[in-house]
């Protein structure tokens, strides 16, 4: 069970969270644990991790502020494990470097500065940057299908909702004649049927019959006139 001075200063930190939001930074106690935190982690602009939305969980000691918390993240990430906690300086891996001082917007920032290094520790993985941007894309998906995450965090299903309606009308938009392609067909069958006709028509004048040349009238004229002519010169 938790100290009176550690939900005290837990409820002080979140009125605060509320009041001044960090950047980045999203962090609720879980309703019926004030000792158990879930946070969301933004990922920041010019990284791998951009677009990518990090859930995972604070387990506050009933000690706490004297002892640290430990750390977990629950969205595969590309940078720690998952569901494993991960080892900082403000962490319970190391309870000899922690401060009272510190507090839930300042773990968590510390956090985010740390996923942007490559700096190896307990419960860090190696990947590549287009490992990470993938992870980044399918993040907010993977978190909607956690019910803890849907309860804390309406805002991010919210978010993801109405993303998932603007693909259907972006994909429309790009290919407006992707499901009726029948003007293309009946235009090559147009096409196709001109040409027919085309080479069809030499076909057809070579069996028509030729005119009578005019040149060969003229010669029979002349001949039926000639031999019209000869009783007249017998004459």
């Amino acid at each position: 069970m938790a100290e009176k001075s550690c939900i005290k200063r837990l409820q002080k930190e979140y009125r605060a969270l509320c009041k001044e939001p960090v950047s980045h930074v999203v962090a609720r106690p879980f309703p019926s644990d004030i000792l158990e935190w879930h946070y969301v982690l933004e990922g920041s602009e010019g990284t791998p991790f951009a677009g990518g939305y990090y859930y995972g969980k604070i387990k506050f000691p009933p000690e706490y502020p004297y002892k640290p918390p430990g750390i977990t993240m629950i969205t595969p990430n590309g940078r720690f494990m998952t569901q494993k906690k991960i080892c900082l300086s403000m962490s319970d891996f190391h309870p000899e470097s922690w401060n009272p001082m510190w507090s839930v917007s300042s773990i968590l920032t510390g956090l985010l500065s740390f996923m942007m290094d490559n700096s190896p520790t307990t419960g860090s993985v190696n990947t590549t940057a287009a490992e990470k941007q993938r992870l980044a894309k399918t993040s907010l998906s993977f978190n909607c299908k956690n019910p803890a995450f849907r309860k804390l965090f309406p805002e991010y299903v919210d978010k993801y909702n109405k993303q998932q309606q603007l693909v259907p009308e972006h994909l429309s938009a790009e290919s407006p004649q992707g499901d009726n392609p029948k003007p293309e067909i009946e235009k090559l069958v147009n096409s196709s049927g001109e040409d027919v006709k085309k080479v069809d028509k030499p076909r057809d004048t070579r069996n028509r019959k030729q005119p009578f040349p005019t040149w060969m009238m003229l010669l029979l004229f002349s001949i039926f006139g000639v031999v019209m002519a000869l009783p007249l010169l017998q004459l």
